[in-house]
């Protein structure tokens, strides 16, 4: 029996019922051996009233409720009483104090000050700098640190604002249920992702899109291109094979030797993605190559013609790479957090790598759609914690053409 010394009251506000947030923090306390005791609980009764609960959680010692609070304040509750956040300066710089706070994806506040503050530029895995004089906070990466930033330690003062499922109204993120499966309607679900990049698009969203090369090599490219020529598309994040497929199919027809329209191999096929790296260097570079008319098509040509921001980041295994690669994997991450900054949706489309570091970067708020044909890729990226994410197991050549063709039935309609 849980000794009366090792409890503390908590308590929780929201749509407590619809996002199971409840559920998840009594099956929390449950999963960890600990006990608890409703003391109040008040539903909404109105669609947009939020519920109330507050609970007396109770543990077998002090670690053991210090572990069953840390789970629960993670899932959106708080201590009834607030103290404020804990601050201690970081040693040097890329160092963190011991017992630092390790972000979530969700919107966080910090109490200092008789205040709640919100913290900005949230992403997982990473900690919170408080500014004591301004009274703003910040989600940092540990190479951001600087010797004598206040980091949040600990847990208190830190409160986590789960997202919550809206009472009415049903988007592709509700039908869907933050699930994969490759068992849905492709037409049906097509429908819906179009007609949520139209909406978000419309009401002046942003629209970034992480890649592999499989996009190209399964005869999606033109469908992408399609993508950011018709305006959808802000911002494009790949690597050096998304682009060296890319020039090869807009110069040669092929994709590492293969040719995209009927699938049978070239001749001499094998050498195809060398002499498309090569052109490139003869150029100087992707941009060159669309100045000098030698790029006409493609993916990367639209981007360049249509502003659009790109970062391709490099890995070992590249060929050449292409000197519009990023080489240095720090300078690529800080590439990519800017174009995904302020994002309110990311296309991903057969790319795990590229799409588990994306998610890592994105705040939860942020609507995420990945397509692979291979359901673990899918199932990996959302169990590495954007559990936003929502798994369309397919293959992208057979699905971005038909979002493509509704979004355009879309357009019509609205012209």
């Amino acid at each position: 029996m849980a000794d009366n010394r090792f409890e503390q009251e908590i308590e929780v506000k929201g749509h407590l019922i619809d996002s199971m947030i409840l559920t998840r923090i009594f099956d929390s306390i449950m999963d960890m051996q600990g006990d608890f005791q409703v003391l109040e609980f008040t539903v909404g009764k109105k669609k947009g009233d939020p519920s109330y609960a507050r609970l007396l959680v109770k543990g077998k010692s002090k670690t053991h409720l210090e572990s069953i609070l840390e789970q629960v304040f993670r899932e959106g509750a708080q201590p009834v009483s607030v103290q404020e956040v804990r601050l201690e300066p970081a040693p040097k710089d890329m160092v963190m104090p011991d017992d630092f706070y390790s972000t979530t994806n969700n919107a966080t506040q910090v109490y200092y000050g008789g205040q709640w503050i919100d913290v900005q530029n949230m992403m997982m895995d990473k900690c919170i700098v408080v500014d004591t004089r301004r009274k703003t906070a910040e989600c940092k990466m540990v190479r951001d640190i600087v010797k004598g930033d206040l980091v949040v330690v600990g847990e208190r003062g830190v409160k986590i604002i789960p997202l919550e499922r809206p009472r009415e109204g049903v988007d592709i993120f509700q039908f869907m249920s933050s699930a994969s499966s490759s068992e849905r309607p492709t037409q049906h679900i097509a429908r819906k992702v179009a007609s949520d990049i139209y909406s978000t698009k419309k009401e002046g969203g942003k629209i970034v899109v992480v890649s592999g090369p499989v996009l190209v090599h399964s005869g999606a490219a033109e469908a992408l291109a399609s993508l950011i020529r018709m305006g959808y598309i802000d911002g494009l994040l790949a690597g050096n094979a998304l682009a060296v497929h890319d020039v090869e199919n807009a110069l040669l027809g092929t994709s590492l030797g293969m040719r995209v329209k009927d699938g049978t191999l070239a001749i001499r096929g094998h050498r195809n993605h060398m002499e498309a790296i090569n052109e490139v260097f003869k150029a100087g570079g992707l941009r060159a190559m669309v100045d000098k008319k030698i790029l006409k098509s493609g993916v990367m040509y639209e981007c360049i013609k249509n502003n659009v921001p790109f970062v391709l980041a490099g890995s070992i295994r590249d060929d050449g790479p292409l000197p519009d690669v990023v080489t240095d994997v720090v300078e690529a991450q800080r590439k990519y957090k800017e174009i995904v900054k302020g994002a309110r949706m990311v296309l991903m489309f057969s790319t795990m790598l590229h799409s588990i570091a994306v998610g890592n970067m994105l705040p939860a708020s942020v609507k995420v759609v990945a397509v692979d044909i291979s359901q673990p890729v899918v199932t990996k990226l959302i169990d590495r914690g954007t559990a936003q994410a929502i798994g369309i197991v397919t293959d992208v050549g057979a699905f971005l053409p038909i979002v493509v063709e509704h979004l355009k039935q879309i357009a019509n309609k609205h012209s």
